[in-house]
């Protein structure tokens, strides 16, 4: 008998960098490269436009040496899956969501402009 696999994880993300990416070793001895993500949030706002800032991660060696080249307000698009990491702390565990992504691209500014992405 064959079980079908229903779970899904699939996260395509299209948005401004926030601020210049950073470069962390974790402790066990992993580099990881981190940046943030504004993006808008679908459907009717309450308050004029919403938007999220959301934190993104990659391992992937080559995806981290395109995003050092990113600068914050460029738009890109990433591709990966939602995460949730734990650690310890003084005071127990901490965890925190994020999206670990396998791709990333920066949009040029032309495709940008036509989805009305611009300032």
């Amino acid at each position: 008998m064959t079980v079908a696999v229903i779970d899904r994880n699939d996260v395509v993300l299209r948005g401004r960098l926030s601020a210049p990416a950073e470069l962390r070793t974790l402790p066990s001895g992993d580099a990881l490269v981190s940046f943030r993500l504004v993006v808008r949030r679908p459907g009717p706002s309450v308050r004029g436009r919403s938007v999220d800032v959301l934190t993104c991660i990659t391992y992937d060696r080559g995806l981290q040496r395109r995003v050092a080249a990113w600068q914050p307000g460029d738009v890109v698009e990433v591709e990966g899956a939602l995460q949730r990491r734990f650690w310890r702390t003084g005071s127990g565990t901490a965890s925190v969501c994020e999206v670990n992504c396998r791709r990333g691209r920066k949009v040029p500014r032309s495709a940008a402009r036509a989805a009305g992405e611009t300032a």
